[in-house]
């Protein structure tokens, strides 16, 4: 089958329906292709918990969150801001809240709701053109007239189109369509690329857990804790320090404050083949006090009882201590007291990316212009988590998500008003 079209946009996910509306408000015509039954199924996973839209904090300090993409990306969020976001699912008849930590929600917590809403308005849009949805379209690349090319039910389709807005996603939860099978795609037209790697994602320790600590203590939380990255040099600042909780499994960690540390951790094992991060089970005492506690008298308590009676440490705390400390540590009141504050915790390598929440690297800014555009590849553009950045979770990755979608869209109007 051979179609040729308008503008078309290659993936279902936040990214594509943003890219897509956009160009359907503008009065052009549509067809976006996904190799999935139906779109946004990574977008319902992550409201399962609560769907995070975005974070409400200043734009600086919402900026920073991009660490070394920041420059480019700036601009980009500024297009499609947080209030930019909020006023989006308004206008879906979705409100939205400032959560306690500051990270924006849609008033009942969910997601389908949301995409329900949102995909009623695309194919029966107030202004502009619905927009024509292709599902079971795996993209392939191109063919060799330069034609973009999908596997269908139907067998091969070819098509042509004047301008195309690629939103593949990155690397991880394959099952849901982000499989990164793009990569190779772009790889041989010469796109600008960087390795897919895994972020926001947990982590193997090293040698792994005794197998003790495994059985007894894997899916259990750390809870108000603190985790420290070193700087690369003994007098060098941390490289991450914040409290908060995570989860042990039976290999490692992963939660939300891992996730948090994850990529000097992961740039760490990248660099040296070695990470680690020290813990603090009690970051709300003073290592004075810590010390004092320890040094307290025991009389005949053993010790494990003595540092649950003066410290309230047992269950999982007590367990990693003994399971990542020197046992002559245990004979040392100064020793044992700054392992308590500082628990070595080595890593050896991350979890697999398709593991992981989100994804790193992917197409290169250097290899797009302003408006997304693939310089190797003109009238062919870039959104969402294809794109080479990273953010934490809090609304960070969902808002760039949907900006990115939406600068593409007007990148694509703008090269179709020149040619």
């Amino acid at each position: 089958m051979q179609l040729d079209l308008h503008v078309v946009v290659v993936g279902g996910g936040p990214a594509g329906l943003m890219a897509a509306q956009r160009l359907g408000e503008a009065g052009h015509t549509v067809h976006l292709f996904d190799a999935m039954p139906s779109v946004g199924r990574k977008f319902l996973l992550a409201g399962k918990g609560g769907l995070n839209l975005t974070h409400s904090e200043a734009v600086e300090a919402f900026a920073s969150r991009f660490s070394g993409r920041r420059s480019v990306l700036a601009p980009v969020l500024g297009d499609f801001d947080a209030v930019a976001v909020r006023a989006w699912a308004q206008s879906l008849g979705v409100e939205t809240f400032v959560g306690t930590s500051g990270r924006v929600f849609p008033s009942d917590l969910k997601a389908a709701p949301l995409l329900r809403a949102w995909l009623a308005q695309l194919r029966h849009p107030p202004h502009g053109a619905p927009v024509q949805f292709h599902m079971r379209h795996r993209w392939l690349g191109w063919d060799e007239q330069n034609r973009l090319l999908f596997n269908a039910p139907q067998g091969a389709v070819h098509v042509q189109a004047k301008a195309v807005v690629l939103a593949l996603g990155g690397g991880s939860w394959a099952r849901l369509g982000s499989d990164g099978a793009w990569f190779g795609h772009l790889q041989q037209r010469g796109v600008e690329l960087a390795p897919l790697l895994p972020a926001n994602c947990g982590f193997d320790v090293a040698g792994g857990w005794s197998p003790f600590f495994a059985e007894k203590f894997a899916g259990q939380p750390f809870k108000t804790v603190a985790v420290t990255v070193p700087g690369e040099h003994a007098d060098a600042a941390p490289l991450f320090q914040r409290k908060g909780e995570f989860v042990a499994t039976a290999t490692g960690v992963e939660g939300s404050l891992i996730y948090a540390a994850s990529q000097p951790l992961r740039d760490a094992l990248l660099r040296t083949g070695q990470a680690q991060f020290q813990l603090d089970l009690l970051p709300d005492m003073p290592p004075e006090r810590v010390l004092a506690e320890v040094r307290h008298p025991r009389g005949s308590r053993s010790l494990s009882s003595h540092l649950k009676s003066r410290l309230h440490l047992d269950g999982i705390k007590a367990a990693v201590l003994r399971e990542c400390v020197p046992k002559a540590t245990f004979d040392d009141p100064v020793a044992l007291a700054a392992a308590i504050k500082a628990v070595p915790i080595a890593l050896q390598a991350t979890r697999p990316l398709d593991e992981a929440i989100s994804s790193a690297g992917g197409v290169r800014f250097e290899g797009l212009t302003d408006g997304l555009m693939l310089k190797q590849l003109p009238g062919v553009f870039c959104a969402g988590e294809m794109l080479d950045w990273e953010a934490p979770t809090g609304g960070y990755l969902l808002s760039a998500t949907l900006a990115t979608g939406f600068r593409a869209a007007q990148g694509a109007m703008d090269y179709l008003r020149a040619v």
